[in-house]
């Protein structure tokens, strides 16, 4: 009995840790968050696209680039001259997306992308920002990810900051079986396995 009132505990206090700390990582790189966001909706209408770190270094990305028809996927190093040839092949700028590099780097942003989601038959969409968790793993667990999304308008959120969906604003609203919660009108946050 006292063995499975200190799981409960443990269980309770860890999920707890990480709503703290994904508070406190908001807060402390909110502004940072928000201008990474409207780079990559500004860079994205000229040619969609999405950025993964694919090291702990934050040294090397995937770069996907979407045409009408295939979806190319290219590895790079951050500062290789291949990265800036191939942005410019696919008609995008290469100081603002290496920019947008960099601050993702600054505050070890793991990934940054747009979802299509409809709601009411239309068709909206939302970026998506994943971040390693720093926070106590058990050994042989999977890694965790806060997952950050920034809608266009204000969200409808239970009383318990808990994201709804829209439309019947009877459920909550789920990506990948996860649950959101509310950071800001406009962005919730869920922690996941999954960082896409």
């Amino acid at each position: 009995m006292i063995k499975l009132i200190l799981i409960l505990f443990m269980v309770v206090l860890v999920s707890s840790c990480a709503t703290t700390s994904m508070t406190k990582y908001y807060t402390e790189h909110h502004e940072e968050l928000e201008i990474i966001e409207q780079s990559y909706k500004e860079n994205y209408t000229h040619k969609p696209f999405a950025i993964e770190f694919n090291d702990k270094g934050y040294k090397n990305i995937f770069l996907e680039l979407l045409t009408d028809s295939i979806k190319y996927i290219y590895e790079f190093e951050v500062n290789e001259p291949r990265l800036q040839d191939t942005l410019k092949k696919f008609n995008l700028s290469p100081t603002p997306i290496k920019n947008l590099i960099t601050r993702m780097q600054s505050i070890e942003c793991k990934g940054v992308s747009m979802l299509d989601y409809y709601l009411g038959g239309k068709k909206n969409t939302l970026v998506f920002l994943s971040v390693k968790t720093k926070d106590f793993r058990w050994p042989l667990t999977p890694q965790k990810y806060y997952i950050l999304t920034y809608y266009t308008q204000p969200q409808y959120y239970d009383a318990q900051g808990r994201l709804l969906d829209g439309q019947t604003r009877k459920r909550l609203r789920e990506l990948n079986g996860d649950v959101f919660k509310r950071v800001n009108a406009r962005v919730a946050y869920t922690i996941s396995e999954h960082f896409r």
